[in-house]
């Protein structure tokens, strides 16, 4: 135990060019990374690798501070939005930021590729050995299953609680043989803000017609019985698919064998690792049936973007859409046809984060376009058309999307690259270059 996180920083041993790493589970209501850097910041300590499972939106102070003053100077994360990731595509950082999915980061991880100096873990709950969790406690989070792979790696962990327990935390989450350090501050995070942004739940019309639509395309499959499996990202659309789906399930009298999930409220996630690592002895979204995902865009091939928005802006991260759509047998996309005056369904997506041959069929809400390159096409169509669902191709979604905004004017880019998109097998899928003001 010790009495500050300055306090932990100076006895992890952390120096000039070393890696640190933190968890997202708190989403937007996190309240350790500002913390911990502003602590690092005051020892003077500089040139950071900054690697957490994903970027938060954090506030007062920005990340944004800390790469100014040199307190970071690289990034490595699943994605990065708001006020970080318009300042990246601006050209702020000198070396390009590296987003990788929620499976190729443990496999980073693990392979050696990504070493964790220090990792700091937020927990709702722990007693002073460092048994910790996220599920109990007065700003509880939900599972810390991404923290795993690094407690498990990194050379020295530090927990940080605001509700100290006594001895042992139960559950524990995460076991005292892998924490070093506990530290017990006055808050972590706001619960109330871990349901925000990314994973809320939709009151759109048009969003919950495409979320009930998905909910149809899973009921009408063939593969929709007794103990299937799914899993709905942390998209608006996909939480709400979710559902609909419990509506389709009692209906039908039908039971899942379990469930996957983006959704920390309503569904709890597992260790990364073991959930979507490709190189592991057996990634559990390779038993997946469904997989219900949100994109940004969708092309004619079926490629999916989930990161850059219309005008380039940096808006979401990788997550697990990537992995889940190579994983499942049936990955099924939801997206509207329009935002605001832009196409989503266009000939070429932005930024390619998804490969169109793992994408089984994108549902909008003027119908639902079946990808016949994907090998589950045949008995998915004659599923569809039994169950008389509205099948449309994804070139009619694409040129009705132009009819309705126009051909939107090509984004204007520079040569430089500013962000390496990596694929859960660590291939690079594309890349970002900075927008041309």
């Amino acid at each position: 135990m010790l009495g500050s996180i300055e306090e932990a920083v100076k006895a992890t041993g952390l120096k000039d060019g070393m890696t640190i790493s933190f968890h997202h589970s708190f989403r937007e209501g996190d309240e350790i990374i500002g913390q911990v850097l502003t602590a690092i910041r005051n020892l003077g300590i500089k040139h950071l690798r900054f690697a957490p499972s994903a970027v938060v939106n954090i506030k007062n102070p920005s990340i944004v501070d800390f790469i100014k003053d040199g307190t970071i100077d690289r990034i490595e994360a699943s994605g990065i939005r708001g006020e970080l990731g318009d300042a990246v595509l601006e050209g702020l950082m000198e070396k390009p930021v590296i987003l990788r999915t929620h499976g190729s980061r443990p496999r980073a991880i693990e392979a050696g590729e990504l070493m964790i100096d220090v990792a700091f873990i937020g927990a709702s709950a722990a007693d002073e050995y460092g048994n910790a969790t996220g599920q109990i406690g007065p700003n509880a989070c939900g599972s810390l299953g991404y923290s795993f792979v690094d407690a498990q790696n990194a050379a020295k962990v530090v927990v940080i609680t605001d509700y100290l327990v006594e001895y042992p935390c139960c559950p524990a989450s995460i076991s005292q043989q892998y924490v070093d350090y506990v530290v017990k501050v006055d808050r972590i995070g706001d619960p109330d803000k871990i349901g925000k942004g990314a994973a809320r739940m939709t009151k759109n019309p048009r969003d919950l017609m495409i979320a009930e639509r998905a909910a149809d395309v899973m009921a009408a499959s063939r593969l929709f019985k007794e103990n299937f499996s799914f899993q709905t990202g942390a998209g608006a659309i996909s939480i709400a698919c979710t559902v609909y789906l419990a509506e389709r399930m009692e209906q039908r009298g039908v039971k899942a064998s379990f469930a996957l999930g983006g959704m920390t409220a309503g569904i709890v996630e597992i260790d990364n690792a073991v959930y979507s690592n490709p190189f592991t002895k057996g990634s559990m979204l390779d038993k997946l049936n469904f997989g219900v995902l949100a994109a940004l865009e969708v092309d004619t091939d079926f490629n999916v973007n989930i990161l850059t928005g219309s005008s380039g802006e940096m808006m979401g991260g990788l997550g697990g859409g990537p992995d889940v759509a190579a994983g499942s047998d049936i990955s099924i996309v939801c997206l509207p046809v329009v935002r605001g005056r832009t196409p989503s369904i266009t000939k070429r997506v932005f930024t390619c984060c998804t490969p169109g041959e793992t994408v089984a069929c994108v549902v909008t809400e003027a119908g639902i376009a079946l990808n016949p390159k994907h090998k589950y096409y045949p008995e998915l169509k004659e599923d569809l058309e039994q169950a008389g669902l509205k099948l449309v191709t994804i070139e009619y979604l694409q040129q009705l999307a132009e009819s309705l905004t126009g051909v939107p004017a090509p984004i204007e880019t520079t040569d430089r690259v500013v962000c390496i998109v990596e694929y859960r097998d660590g291939t690079v899928i594309d890349v970002i270059r900075a927008i041309r003001k």
